[in-house]
């Protein structure tokens, strides 16, 4: 187990790979600004006390489990693989992913596997060999380093992999037979690190951040303009956080109607206002909220 110095801060692990994009923009967003030169390892942050690493996710979790990082982005897939001893702090909810068990078409019997030795081919021994194992099939594990879906048939009769929208198992002739969990981009936390105060709080910190960031990108802010009659109809088609900001009109011509209104929502909640009275809609997007 790794120790620590006084003068040491925060170790943050920052991912490689696909999701670094997403986790880059969302540190951004948050007002945190990540300086990493082309080929460096080693980027600086905007946040006073941050020490912060570039590494695979995979190592990421493995660095958190051991306790030299103190806190990092992975992929839960990963967590589960690892066995790791870590704990969530936030799940942003990017990257979403399923880890399926995929098979060529023509192997397939209304769907299933066939009854008969197989192999199959992953990067996730652990999770496969529990999934064999629930499944009761008679199965041999191959393990992969990277593009699974091209074992099969020749080198696989089956594989385990991740995938966001099954495009690339479509296109590999591969129908997938099992789920055996979802996955995302989430923050997760060393034990030690949460049981220390000071790196607690530095922690919190950036969950407070990148938590109003995600929250805004859910939510809009809709205005609406409405007279008194119509208000109380008005304000109940709105499905605010709390409650509305209400002010009145110039010449007491009415009310201004404001609320954060979740985006998903707006296909339905502008022609309920417009039902109710209300007039003069205004939409706009939000950097940050802050509960």
């Amino acid at each position: 187990m790794a120790t620590r110095t006084e003068r040491e801060g925060l170790r943050l692990a920052l991912p490689k790979g696909r999701m670094q994009e997403g986790v880059f923009a969302l540190l951004a967003d948050a007002g945190i600004h990540v300086r990493a030169s082309l080929r460096g390892y080693r980027p600086t942050l905007s946040l006073p006390g941050v020490e912060t690493k570039i590494l695979k996710p995979q190592t990421i979790v493995e660095m958190l489990h051991l306790g030299t990082r103190d806190v990092g982005f992975a992929g839960a897939d990963w967590v589960a693989e690892l066995d790791a001893r870590i704990e969530t702090v936030l799940d942003t909810g990017m990257d979403p992913v399923r880890l399926v068990a995929a098979a060529p078409s023509a192997l397939l019997a209304g769907g299933r596997l066939p009854d008969r030795p197989l192999v199959i081919a992953s990067e996730y021994e652990r999770l496969t060999r529990q999934w064999i194992a629930t499944r009761k099939l008679r199965a041999t594990f191959v393990r992969s380093y990277g593009a699974t879906e091209v074992f099969p048939p020749e080198d696989a009769d089956c594989i385990v992999d991740n995938t966001a929208t099954g495009s690339t198992l479509r296109e590999n002739g591969l129908e997938i037979v099992d789920e055996l969990m979802t996955s995302s981009t989430r923050l997760y936390a060393s034990a030690a690190a949460l049981a220390d105060s000071a790196r607690r709080e530095a922690i919190d910190r950036i969950v407070l951040l990148a938590r109003s960031v995600l929250e805004a990108r859910r939510r809009v802010m809709l205005e609406v303009n409405v007279s008194p009659e119509n208000l109380e109809a008005v304000v109940a088609a709105l499905p605010c956080m709390r409650e509305p900001t209400i002010s009145p009109l110039h010449g007491n011509a009415g009310y201004a109607v404001k609320a954060a209104v979740p985006r998903a929502d707006l296909v339905r909640v502008i022609p309920a206002i417009k039902a109710c009275g209300g007039t003069d809609v205004v939409v706009t997007a939000l950097a940050q909220i802050v509960p």
